[in-house]
């Protein structure tokens, strides 16, 4: 029998033990890049003393002494360059978020109309989808803003859609929601009474399904809604209609036209690929799936619903993360069209202060932590959809 001394012979040393040598790579790979980025900050600091340019973030508190088109709070010229920046940061929120959902919307319902068994559908589809996933994201927002809502009607002469929605050259007008002070009550009555049904079914009705429950919970919520609508002094919401008066409307909610198309090049653009990762997504699963929920006895929506979107999605999660990064970083175009976004705005104070470094890496760490984010809440999507192994 070898003893242990004789078992400490065997082993070899540390410049041949493969785990050590691991680590020791490791370790000088991350010296290394720090060595770069020291000798870079390092070259950037002298070329910037012999220029007489001193790094610092002070000019955040300077006054702007520029206009902004449009933005979801509150501006004004005198303010601070820091408050500029934050209207074009929420600016770009709104964009990316609007235009977000309305891709994943028109990329699902694309990548389902390219498996449809109707010719018409699939060969439409593929059109669409070919034309804008082929051709540069820029030029689609110039299309958008050049070739169609810049050739629109004036104000007076615009396009209406019902009577509620209008579209000119100045954009798109929509309704707006106009909150009374009955609003937080009623709100309150309806989620308390929302839970109460579900544990009252929960408890009187435990055979009853998750999407029978929750169309009863549903249905409670509405009758609830319209009963406050129509029993309370004032209606908890009003309705606002734009109205047309001599030079523009009045009311609801104005989408300029800028913000319009940009939101339209986005949504398009991204749209497209999202299509594909859908398409790609329902093909990978097994057609045995299909076939075994058929001979069980589901149904058509019953199979879609319970057994092939919980695979899809989980097949289609990491890509649209992906997709939706993109699209964040390809808002930076907004400056092509004039839209107040954080580029074009950062772009005008680079132009008035001169503090290119200082602005580049504000941009650089608020377009990061804007990624990380959404790449944070996507993978916490795919790890509660994912199957977990035994």
């Amino acid at each position: 029998m070898t003893s242990l001394s004789d078992q400490s012979h065997l082993r070899p040393p540390w410049w041949r033990n493969e785990r050590i040598l691991k680590v020791l790579l490791q370790v000088a790979f991350v010296v290394a890049v720090l060595l770069v980025f020291g000798i870079l900050a390092q070259n950037l600091l002298a070329s910037l003393r012999r220029l007489g340019i001193s790094l610092g973030f002070r000019f955040l508190d300077n006054s702007a002494n520029f206009g902004i088109t449009e933005g979801l709070i509150p501006y004004d010229p005198s303010e601070s360059y820091l408050k500029a920046l934050a209207v074009g940061a929420v600016n770009t929120l709104w964009l990316s978020a609007v235009s977000i959902v309305l891709a994943t919307a028109m990329g699902f319902v694309l990548g389902m109309a390219r498996l449809s068994s109707n010719w018409l559908a699939r060969q439409l589809a593929t059109v669409v989808t070919e034309i804008f996933r082929n051709v540069p994201v820029l030029l689609i927002v110039i299309f958008w803003y050049q070739g169609v809502i810049l050739t629109l009607p004036g104000v007076r002469n615009s396009l209406s859609i019902g009577g509620l929605v209008f579209i000119n050259q100045r954009g798109v007008k929509l309704p707006g929601l106009d909150p009374s002070g009955w609003l937080v009550p009623a709100l309150a009555i309806v989620i308390a009474a929302g839970w109460g049904i579900r544990k009252l079914l929960l408890v009187c009705r435990p055979e009853l399904g998750s999407l029978q429950r929750n169309l009863w919970v549903a249905a409670g919520v509405v009758l609830l809604a319209v009963a406050c609508w129509v029993l309370f002094p004032e209606p908890p919401v009003r309705l606002d209609v734009p109205v047309l008066e001599r030079f523009n409307f009045r009311g609801g909610i104005q989408l300029s036209a800028e913000f319009t198309a940009m939101m339209l090049g986005l949504v398009t653009y991204t749209g497209c690929y999202i299509a594909e990762v859908v398409r790609g997504s329902f093909l990978a699963v097994p057609r045995g799936q299909w076939e075994a929920a058929r001979a069980v006895g589901l149904s058509e929506l019953q199979t879609f619903r319970l057994v092939i979107v919980p695979q899809a999605l989980r097949i289609m999660i990491p890509s649209l993360n992906t997709q939706y990064l993109t699209l964040i970083k390809n808002s930076s175009l907004a400056i092509a069209v004039g839209f107040s976004d954080l580029f074009n705005i950062s772009s005008t104070i680079i132009n008035q202060s001169g503090r290119s470094v200082e602005m580049f890496a504000i941009l650089m760490a608020t377009y990061l932590t804007f990624n990380l984010v959404v790449s944070y809440g996507m993978n916490w999507l795919n790890a509660r959809v994912k199957l977990v192994e035994r």
